[in-house]
């Protein structure tokens, strides 16, 4: 029997499907509901699962995969044309094709999927559907490890307000995806397929009562909290600038932008103040000489005050870092010969917008993009220590990567109490990337469960608490500071014991797992 061919309808499909995966990570979708994101997205994977169901051969089905990933990652990451073109100064066709050649490549990880499990296929529903869910998680390790890592936009980031995030602090956001995926495909494969009317009853019971299981946990948190209330609450100012990108480093403009982070670092009587990444952006050396003084005595021992503020640290000679400098009590002005000052360095950094991979500096010479080559800070760095709390920093990108914070919880107590990230979004103008932000924000906060403070640039400026929810905000693209108050708690969490022990690796092997146990022996394989 020849296979059926893959017409022009199942691409539309699966073209569609894609693009509804990308829509679903946008802020217009969360507009219409907290409950749309997650819906729209299992529509778009649903809609993918139904178009490969009748298909057979390895080719086919690992085609219409990548088509579907390759939109999927178009629609979510496009907004890197706005910093390559706009504020890098690439040509529009190149920016476009470098977008669009690194969501293709990304996708050869989709299409590997597809490609294994059209050849390992059992052909019996929730055997299937076991094996792609292991292989969705295969698939999402890869694109959050291999040459650094991408993971933006990962299908757990759409559940971020779905029933399934009392997971979250149990697996992470990739077995939270892994377990959507196997959830939407024992229904989707039930039905699509001649089953018993009892097996479609079935898959769709199954798949109801684990969302339902997880909604009745969701009413009641406090079931399955694993962090607990620590210290007394801190009172936080977090600056929003709204420093445009192409005035970011133009000299005729830093000085008015140092002095209104300078005014505002001072004027807060809150415990804590955070500025955001290189709110700063000149080095030390390049300040005014008394411009650090004014600092340290706005923050001395006597006022009981600290701030957490972003600038590059270092020299031409010996290189620099994008880092975050904490002074108050205990702590003096940044001097990295000093034992007391308290310095944090980004550790995982951006390809070409920190660090230039091998063979690509033609490609970082015809950007227009200052700083572009930062050494790398330590992966485990102390906290913050404020009136007891231990917060703990990130800057920008670097929250993407959850496995990362978890390596700083391996000693309960010196464990952080308080996460905080500095981010400079300007780079990327009012695009869908400070929504989508916002989300991976949320999705730590789920993970280890604890709040996370956020001052950025041009948003979003939050408090988020420890079930992930937006407790105060700023409006993005405006100039303001938000007031408001945190409660440090204390705890490690399933998901940050095991992964900071032995990072993504537990999460590869289950997915291997349950490949493995989806698809069976070969001789109990039907003849495709």
């Amino acid at each position: 029997m020849h296979p059926q061919r893959v017409g022009w309808a199942s691409r539309l499909g699966v073209f569609m499907a894609g693009a509804c995966h990308a829509l679903a990570l946008s802020p217009m979708v969360a507009a219409w509901g907290s409950w749309c994101p997650a819906l729209l997205q299992s529509l778009a994977l649903s809609g993918l699962l139904w178009v490969l169901a009748p298909f057979r051969t390895p080719r086919q089905v690992a085609g219409l995969t990548w088509l579907y990933g390759t939109v999927w990652l178009l629609g979510a990451t496009g907004w890197m044309y706005v910093s390559l073109h706009t504020y890098g100064g690439l040509p529009f066709w190149l920016a476009g094709a470098a977008v669009g050649l690194l969501c293709m490549a990304l996708s050869a990880y989709m299409a590997l999927l597809g490609w294994v499990w059209a050849r390992w296929r059992m052909g019996v529903w929730w055997r299937d559907a076991l094996a792609w869910a292991g292989l969705w998680l295969v698939v999402e390790w890869a694109r959050a490890i291999v040459l650094t890592g991408f993971p933006w936009g990962a299908s757990g980031y759409g559940l971020v307000d779905s029933p399934l995030v009392v997971l979250a602090p149990w697996v992470g956001v990739y077995g939270m995806g892994a377990i959507w995926a196997c959830l939407l495909a024992l229904v989707v494969w039930s039905w699509r397929r001649e089953e018993a009317l009892a097996v479609r009853g079935m898959g769709l019971g199954l798949a109801s009562l684990a969302v339902l299981g997880c909604g009745v946990l969701r009413q009641f948190p406090a079931a399955v909290d694993f962090t607990r209330p620590h210290g007394g609450p801190l009172s936080v100012s977090l600056l929003q600038g709204n420093v445009p990108q192409d005035e970011k480093f133009r000299e005729d403009r830093q000085v008015p932008m140092l002095i209104w982070h300078g005014q505002n670092l001072l004027a807060s009587r809150s415990d804590l103040v955070i500025a955001p990444e290189t709110a700063i952006p000149l080095l030390p050396s390049q300040l005014p000489p008394d411009y650090w003084a004014q600092v340290q005595a706005g923050f001395g021992e006597s006022t009981g005050r600290a701030a957490l503020i972003g600038i590059p640290l270092g020299d031409f000679q010996r290189g620099y870092t994008n880092s975050v400098v904490g002074v108050g009590p205990g702590h003096p002005a940044p001097d990295p010969e000093s034992p007391r000052a308290y310095q944090y360095s980004k550790h995982h950094l951006v390809p070409f917008g920190e660090f230039i991979p091998w063979g690509f500096h033609w490609f970082v010479r015809m950007m227009n993009m200052p700083l572009g080559d930062f050494r790398r800070g330590p992966l485990v760095a102390p906290s913050f220590e404020v009136k007891g709390q231990r917060v703990a920093p990130t800057i920008c990108y670097e929250d993407l990567f959850g496995e990362e914070i978890a390596a700083r919880f391996t000693e309960a107590g010196r464990a952080p109490t308080i996460l905080a990230n500095v981010s400079n979004l300007a780079w990327f103008g009012e695009s869908v990337a400070i929504h989508q932000h916002l989300q991976i924000a949320r999705m730590r906060s789920l993970e280890f469960q604890l709040p996370t403070l956020r001052a950025t640039n041009t948003g979003a400026t939050v408090l988020i608490d420890h079930q992930g929810r937006v407790a105060s905000s700023l409006a993005p693209n405006t100039r303001d500071v938000l007031h408001t108050v945190v409660q440090g708690r204390e705890g490690v969490t399933p998901f940050a014991w095991w992964a900071g022990r032995w990072g993504l690796w537990p999460a590869l092997l289950a997915g291997l797992l349950c490949a493995v146990l989806g698809a069976g022996s070969r001789r109990a394989r039907p003849a495709h």
